[in-house]
């Protein structure tokens, strides 16, 4: 088969975001609609911080296979801003003290000790496919960040609608990040239109993007049942 256009590439890719990426999952919409209580929220702020510190685990794993000094010289930007450089304290302070916010505390945050199980096997399975997949598929796993902007917009506002007993100045993650996913949306775009040029490199960029959207869904699959569907598993 002949490889698609730049434009119907880009359009296969945005695609799998409307058709799967997590901003309408049942979870997302209770939050959104401030119908969470304070432990069901301490319980996703928990588990949405392994997501968050291993994202720079994993973008480390990604340069250490990417030969083209280019790319590595842009792309660990992505660790600065989570790991924090400078005056930055980056993402991944931001959430901790998001977690503090909420009444949590950093050691059990950083020791995992409320991690739902569903959540820690979604989250080493999209570490472990970085890790042992082309590069380029690891770029392509990114670009959840083009749908990202419009969802954390929306989550900011229902923060500060809903969930007032939260310290505003503790939602600066959420502030933070529509600018950098723009900013790192456009390069991932950019490198997957660049790089994958047959058909077949194609193909398997769209299946990164919908296994990556795969392991968000997963993500709160599991915060669903626990907090949902057998509330009376939440961790006390």
């Amino acid at each position: 088969m002949n490889p698609w256009s730049p434009a119907q590439f880009s359009e296969q890719l945005r695609q799998v975001g409307r058709d799967r990426y997590h901003d309408k999952h049942p979870f997302h919409l209770l939050m959104n609609e401030g119908r969470l209580d304070r432990q069901q929220i301490c319980l996703w702020v928990a588990n949405r911080f392994y997501y968050q510190k291993n994202i720079p685990i994993k973008d480390a794993l990604l340069l250490s296979r990417c030969p083209l000094r280019e790319v590595r010289r842009r792309w660990v930007q992505r660790i600065l801003d989570h790991d924090g450089f400078g005056d930055d304290p980056g993402g991944i302070e931001k959430w901790l003290r998001l977690g503090e916010a909420v009444g949590l505390n950093r050691d059990e945050l950083e020791r995992d000790l409320i991690l739902l199980p569903g959540v820690r096997f979604a989250v080493d399975a999209y570490v472990n496919f970085v890790a042992t997949r082309p590069w380029i598929e690891g770029v392509a796993s990114s670009l959840t960040e083009l749908f990202a902007p419009a969802l954390m917009t929306e989550r900011l506002a229902a923060f500060e609608r809903h969930y007032t007993w939260i310290d505003p100045a503790a939602l600066a993650y959420f502030r933070s990040r529509p600018s950098l996913a723009r900013r790192d949306s456009d390069h991932g775009l950019t490198l997957v239109t660049e790089y994958c040029r047959t058909r077949a490199e194609q193909e398997c960029a769209v299946a990164a993007l919908r296994f990556k959207c795969d392991i968000l869904a997963a993500q709160l699959d599991a915060l669903y049942h626990h907090c949902i569907a057998r509330p009376d598993q939440l961790p006390r």
